[in-house]
């Protein structure tokens, strides 16, 4: 079976190939069976407790075999072609930049887009993009702060800005309100987020591959982050700078032109939206109920339902984010991206739905959902009831778990040409690796935690990440839960512990890796 990568991403051209979705399927299956397998062969006695956990298993399997079959994917695919607007190139399309703002600190905005219209110019942009600021902040002191920073720049010419004071349907609400009132002069619209950057070179080539390629109706583009001004918020940089390039390469080659949207860095074809402009409201209250969280994946199955391609350019080249700087703030955004996507258990079996569109909905939903299971496994494993000889079952889920950081190792070290960058490769990784395995669990409790927080009816609200767990010290809830896994080990002897151990010992530790993690880079 061949691999060669159909020329979607940079060039974003339709295909009906269908290889590289097949390779991810195959391999991912045979992860799967394998980690289900050396379990199987490694459980002595079939407990009521075993049988339990054998599906439980697999589940899991499931989740890192997908990951994992994507990464590998990328890395036997080659490289895609960037493929640059030609230097005589003008847009023959008019295209608005929609910067999305409730309550950020403008100061950073304000100076980036203060350069940012005039490098648009230099870009042969002139006349045809156009920079709107949309702001659903509220509270005086901040309506001040925003105002203050942003009005001189909208008196100036430079963008031109428009503050709600209904906060109606959140951010795709704005969006909603902005599309009435201006949406007919322009025929794209570029959607940022308050801590997104995007260069002019890189607004330019999504222009051009809008026009170039008239059946696409969203182009999503990969997303590298800012410097890191913490050391998890360095952590978060070095794992995306090492994986999202292999990794965005493989979901870009099996998901094709049914991609998906992440919410902003994104250029989408206005006449494509308005399949997507009226977004559902789900019946009853929140947390399952009510407006949409994670917007972004239904917009994406919307327009695609619609017949329009959805596609991801995996290069992250002139486009950025700011990931959050603290273990905390992490954690809150994740709470509330675990509640919009538990929202999605409801909107699946939406008619004409692409088929891989609902795999994305589904993707979304068994990212949280894989949480409590590890942990159930875990408390299943600490309590006896699976009796289990070997190792070997450890050793293949580690297997798959660490495939991905290989590929992305394999794939930098090609990049790398002289020994000193391929010594700061293999430094950067194996820092990576150290940071990450030991961060995983504590973010699979809290992770856990959030599904059991939604599943008692507990609303995150907007933006504010409440309802994730108790109002105790930073990590000390996560403390309380590994040392009594380490009680529950205690009663336990030979391969158990070893099991427990990878889990059990950076959450006693929590409130310190939290306090390292937070302080300065």
């Amino acid at each position: 079976m061949s691999l060669a990568e159909p020329r979607l991403g940079a060039d974003v051209a339709r295909t009906t190939w269908h290889g590289p979705r097949v390779a991810a399927l195959v391999l991912s299956a045979g992860m799967t069976l394998a980690i289900v397998a050396a379990f199987a062969g490694a459980v002595t006695d079939w407990t009521p407790a075993a049988m339990v956990a054998l599906p439980l298993v697999a589940f899991t399997g499931v989740w890192i075999s997908g990951g994992a079959a994507t990464a590998l994917l990328g890395l036997l695919l080659p490289p895609p072609l960037r493929v640059e607007p030609p230097a005589a190139w003008r847009p023959s399309s008019r295209t608005a930049i929609l910067v999305t703002l409730c309550k950020e600190d403008p100061r950073p905005l304000a100076r980036h887009l203060e350069t940012l219209r005039p490098a648009l110019d230099r870009a042969g942009l002139l006349g045809a993009v156009e920079v709107f600021v949309l702001s659903d902040t509220s509270g005086a002191d901040l309506v001040a702060r925003e105002e203050a920073t942003l009005l001189p720049l909208h008196d100036a010419g430079a963008l031109s800005y428009r503050r709600r004071t209904r906060n109606t349907g959140r951010k795709p609400g704005n969006i909603g309100d902005w599309v009435d009132a201006h949406g007919a002069r322009f025929d794209h619209m570029l959607v940022l987020d308050a801590d997104s950057r995007m260069t002019p070179r890189r607004i330019a080539r999504m222009i051009w591959q809008m026009e170039r390629h008239p059946a696409l109706g969203l182009l999503q583009s990969g997303i590298a982050l800012l410097p890191g001004q913490t050391r998890f918020g360095r952590h978060q940089r070095i794992a995306a700078r090492l994986m999202s390039r292999g990794f965005g390469r493989g979901f870009a080659a099996w998901s094709g032109e049914s991609g998906n949207y992440w919410g902003h860095n994104a250029i989408i074809r206005l006449t494509a939206f308005r399949a997507a402009r009226a977004l559902p409201v789900l019946p009853g209250t929140a947390p399952w109920g009510g407006a949409l969280l994670s917007h972004d994946f239904i917009e994406a199955a919307w327009i695609r339902r619609d017949g329009w391609a959805v596609t991801l350019d995996p290069d992250t080249g002139g486009s950025a984010e700011e990931a959050p700087q603290t273990v905390g703030a992490f954690h809150a955004r994740d709470r509330r991206w675990c509640q919009g996507n538990l929202q999605h258990l409801r909107l699946i079996a939406e008619p004409g739905l692409d088929p891989i569109s609902r795999l994305h909905l589904a993707l979304g939903v068994l990212s949280y959902l894989v949480a409590p299971v590890w942990l159930i496994l875990v408390a299943l494993v600490a309590l006896g009831g699976v009796p289990i000889a070997g190792a070997l079952p450890l050793a293949v889920v580690a297997s798959v778990l660490l495939l991905p950081k290989l590929c992305a190792l394999v794939d930098r070290w090609r990049a790398a040409r002289t020994p000193g960058r391929r010594a700061t490769v293999l430094r950067a990784s194996l820092g990576e690796l150290a940071v990450s395995s030991v961060i995983a669990p504590l973010v699979m409790l809290r992770q856990a935690g959030a599904v059991l927080s939604v599943c008692l009816g507990r609303d995150c609200g907007w933006k504010s990440g409440t309802g994730a767990g108790p109002a105790l010290r930073p990590g000390m809830g996560e403390a309380m839960a590994g040392w009594t896994l380490v009680a529950l080990a205690l009663f336990t002897t030979g391969p158990v512990a070893a099991w427990l151990a990878p889990v059990a010992l950076p959450i006693c530790f929590a409130p310190l890796v939290m306090r390292i993690m937070d302080a300065p880079a």
